[in-house]
């Protein structure tokens, strides 16, 4: 994780903020980043950096881990007092670069698993040996070394990426992993349904292997939402495109709506316009812990390609009786 910019700055608030102020600030930046929505280079890129700025600082457990640490939070031991950790990242800097790997084979680092298959590497502390660092403490007294104890294995992360009906419905899945040394290994992973972007879920004890005794870390897969053509989310609210037809528009109506959940009834009302937005309510991605997120509509009105004879002389005679002007200032 080095060299990322630091999560408070790439939601654009204080180290002070509150969780209101956290997630105000997540749901401007995610809504002006969404692929579907922000075709500029680079978009789909800050979204996953601002979903998983969000993920960090909303949990207050995580913040914490992550205000005292820095950005290596989740590779740090549980139990590590913080000034010894930075004495032993000091430590490091200094060290030779000598090959010696704890718990795993490379540096950590992410790729994405499509469709919970796939191969992802993950490691350790790539040349740092995390036992001489931690575990290797001289003593106050005669320079020697203290006896080594267990040292738990370090926590490892890994991406996965679903479509909206995988995070809607959730369920069982088989997935695969590969370390850096060419070694597989295969996960039952249970997806909780409603899980959102930037959600992490937790396979303990499958992380790094511990030394001396030490337990092992956990695995995190990281959860990525794939953009989709007819589906967009925010948070847990989830908005789709809504076909209405003009006198569908003009007259009121009720019509079918998809969302991932099934189809649905929306009414809409007399007069609508193209792009006002229709709400269903927990509609959105379900929500184990409180109130689901809702399912927005957004009318676009359709017309025509080609008009049968009859339809061009309603048209007409529509237009001559009108003395509607959308361009007209009220």
């Amino acid at each position: 994780m080095a060299g990322r910019r630091d999560f408070y700055q790439v939601l654009g608030v204080p180290r002070t903020a509150d969780a209101k102020e956290i997630q105000r600030a997540y749901r401007k930046l995610a809504r002006a980043n969404h692929p579907d929505v922000n075709k500029e280079p680079g978009a789909e890129e800050r979204f996953k950096e601002i979903s998983e700025a969000y993920d960090v600082l909303s949990d207050p457990d995580t913040r914490r881990r992550y205000d005292r640490f820095g950005p290596d939070f989740r590779q740090v031991p549980d139990g590590v007092d913080p000034e010894q950790w930075a004495a032993a990242q000091r430590a490091a800097e200094q060290r030779p670069r000598a090959g010696a790997t704890a718990g795993g084979g490379t540096r950590g680092r992410r790729t994405t698993v499509g469709d919970f298959g796939g191969d992802v590497d993950f490691g350790g502390f790539g040349d740092v040996d995390l036992d001489d660092l931690l575990g290797g403490f001289f003593s106050r007294t005669g320079g020697a070394r203290r006896p080594r104890g267990p040292v738990p294995g370090a926590d490892q992360e890994a991406e996965i990426e679903l479509s909206v009906e995988d995070a809607y419905h959730g369920g069982r899945r088989r997935i695969t992993l590969s370390s850096g040394n060419g070694e597989s290994r295969s996960y039952e992973v249970t997806i909780p349904a409603g899980v959102t972007d930037g959600q992490r879920i937790r396979l303990a004890g499958q992380g790094g292997q511990g030394t001396d005794g030490g337990a092992a870390g956990d695995l995190y897969l990281v959860v990525r939402i794939r953009p989709d053509a007819r589906f967009r989310v925010e948070g847990r609210d989830i908005f789709v495109d809504l076909p209405v037809t003009p006198w569908e528009a003009a007259l009121g109506a009720k019509v079918p709506v998809e969302g991932p959940g099934g189809a649905a009834k929306v009414t809409v009302p007399a007069g609508t316009s193209s792009g006002r937005r229709l709400r269903l309510r927990k509609r959105g991605l379900p929500n184990p812990n409180g109130t689901p997120g809702d399912l927005y509509a957004e009318v676009k009105i359709m017309v025509p390609s080609s008009l049968s004879k009859r339809e061009k002389e309603l048209f007409e005679e529509l237009a001559r009786v009108s003395d509607f002007d959308p361009r007209r200032q009220t």
